[in-house]
């Protein structure tokens, strides 16, 4: 699901039945905002680009809104309406390919988060020009390990782990009282595939890198965070930002966002946030971690990693 794979773990009399629910609602969630598919509401909104509104759920609007704030905050590093440029490249399908110069500079003239529209009261979402596309892909997932984690709590699930491909979500304890132990994703090796350890509890993990989905031609990797400013992967030095939070919506967003910031602005921008912690990882295997990532007794568990002072 979410073109991930999904696991989660709850322990507790009700664990089994709340497994079923979260697997629901995230069914749920992906049907109203995937844009793999023939349809969903963020598709017909692409659809009605240019032309019209189009009235969408309570979580839709919600997760756009939110997107929206990111963009702006980011001053557009982060933009949800990239949906023309992720299609071009097509990275993480079969059809990935590196696009002319002139198909890009048509794209970046859709990508302007500025150019949406929403109508609180009928939470109708509007782009103003044809051609336009929302994609949540860095925000969605999110929003779905929130959910998970609300629906195991309210069915008195105090133990649980919740993995949508990456984004990671402890709640609560270990059964056995103890914090969960978290593996810090390996930039440059698949998904799984640890450099660090963490431990937390009722606490989001979520990491985006060069790892995820990319492509390799001459010799040359593509991956799929892309600069809203040249339309190409972003090159500034890193491999991976991972961000510790209690709320797996934000760090979604903040993970890409602070990836497209580089090191420097991402570092002074996270430590300004409250509650929230960030890994840096470079190209060259260096490691910085902001003030308070230090509480969570974070190891680097493979030597070939250096931790830097920031």
């Amino acid at each position: 699901m979410l073109d991930t794979i999904i696991k989660i773990e709850a322990f507790g009399p009700n664990a089994s039945s709340s497994i079923d629910e979260v697997f629901a609602r995230i069914g749920d969630i992906e049907s109203k905002m995937t844009v793999n598919a023939d349809s969903s509401e963020i598709i017909e909104v692409n659809k009605l680009a240019g032309k019209e509104s189009y009235k969408v759920s309570p979580d839709t609007f919600y997760v756009v809104k939110k997107g929206l704030e990111y963009s702006r905050l980011s001053q557009g590093r982060f933009d949800i309406t990239i949906g023309p440029l992720v299609k071009l490249w097509g990275i993480g399908t079969d059809k990935a390919r590196i696009p002319r110069p002139d198909e890009i500079e048509k794209a970046l003239e859709l990508v302007d988060y500025t150019q949406v529209l929403l109508d609180e009261k009928s939470n109708s979402i509007f782009l103003k020009k044809e051609g336009m596309a929302l994609d949540l892909g860095a925000i969605a997932k999110g929003y779905a390990a929130d959910e998970a984690a609300r629906i195991l709590r309210e069915n008195g699930v105090k133990s649980g782990l919740i993995d949508l491909g990456g984004n990671i979500y402890a709640l609560g304890k270990k059964p056995d009282g103890k914090l969960w132990k978290i593996g810090v994703q390996n930039p440059f090796e698949p998904r799984g595939s640890s450099f660090a350890t963490l431990e937390v509890a009722d606490k989001t993990l979520v990491t985006s890198g060069i790892y995820e989905r990319y492509f390799e031609e001459n010799g040359k990797r593509y991956h799929h965070i892309l600069d809203t400013a040249t339309g190409f992967p972003v090159e500034n030095g890193l491999a991976s930002v991972t961000i510790i939070s209690e709320s797996s919506i934000d760090a979604d967003a903040m993970s890409t966002m602070v990836f497209s910031m580089g090191l420097d602005l991402g570092i002074k921008f996270i430590e300004r946030q409250k509650g929230v912690e960030a890994i840096f990882v470079t190209t060259d295997r260096k490691v910085y971690a902001t003030s308070g990532v230090k509480n969570y007794n974070f190891k680097i568990i493979d030597k070939t990693f250096g931790q830097e002072d920031i």
